[in-house]
């Protein structure tokens, strides 16, 4: 089993995936303050769309992978339009950082 890591190591591109392990889709961008480690959320490239989903449900994150306490009908019941609490982090791995 993968060790889980930091909010702050995810990366776009990253596979969302249910409890149960399917696929829900992958990261787009992590919402957050990483100067006061807060986590808000992830936005979520799902099929045409994207949604935000609240850092409440995150369950656990290994290299590669965020699971999530959604289902694909769940995640389909997130509002696409809902605003993150705080503002979206963006990294420059090239800038060490």
């Amino acid at each position: 089993m993968a060790n889980q890591v930091s909010w702050l190591l995810v990366e776009p591109g990253w596979r969302a995936v249910s409890g149960s392990g399917e696929t829900l889709g992958e990261v787009a961008e992590v919402v957050g303050d990483p100067s006061a480690d807060i986590f808000d959320g992830l936005r979520l490239k799902v099929g045409d769309g994207r949604r935000y989903v609240p850092a409440e449900r995150v369950t656990s994150i290994v290299e590669g992978e965020v699971r999530l306490d959604a289902d694909t009908t769940e995640l389909d019941q997130l509002d696409a339009g809902e605003q993150p609490r705080g503002g979206e982090v963006h990294r420059n791995r090239s800038a060490g950082g």
